[in-house]
């Protein structure tokens, strides 16, 4: 397994729905980089999950990775919510259908063969990594979700 990389991870959304973007700041050792992008039309929460799931399809091999975002909800979703989802078929407690099964299971898909620690940081509370990766995101909705 190759080195530990870091990565930072936030999404955005003017409105909610409304045009949304994602932002990764990636680090290892020395090296930085940083992605953007967004879709039209979306909700927080999907970008949030896109930030995270950019970061892991980012990677060539099976990687150590710490994960900071500032989103509980994917933290939970991946640490309390995910299991138990996939034991009741992609179904919540309630037995309803999971909001953003798409991403979710992109997500756990994108988890396999990896080692990943969370971290989990207040949002706009002056990170400097999460206020790049916000900055990010924000320049992901700019672009109209072009990447």
């Amino acid at each position: 397994m190759s080195e530990c990389i870091e990565a930072f991870t936030d999404g955005a959304c003017k409105g909610n729905p409304g045009p949304g973007g994602w932002g990764v700041l990636l680090r290892s050792g020395d090296v930085e980089q940083e992605l953007c992008g967004g879709e039209p039309a979306t909700t927080n929460n999907r970008m949030e999950l896109m930030a995270v799931i950019v970061a892991l399809e980012s990677l060539t091999q099976p990687t150590q990775m710490r994960i900071t975002t500032d989103s509980q909800y994917v933290k939970r979703g991946v640490g309390e919510w995910m299991p138990r989802w996939k034991r009741n078929g992609w179904l919540t407690a309630e037995r309803k259908p999971v909001k953003n099964r798409d991403l979710w299971e992109r997500l756990d898909a994108a988890l396999s063969g990896h080692e990943i620690r969370w971290q989990w940081v207040k949002g706009h509370a002056g990170h400097v990594e999460n206020e790049r990766a916000d900055r990010l995101a924000n320049q992901g909705i700019a672009a109209g979700g072009r990447r």
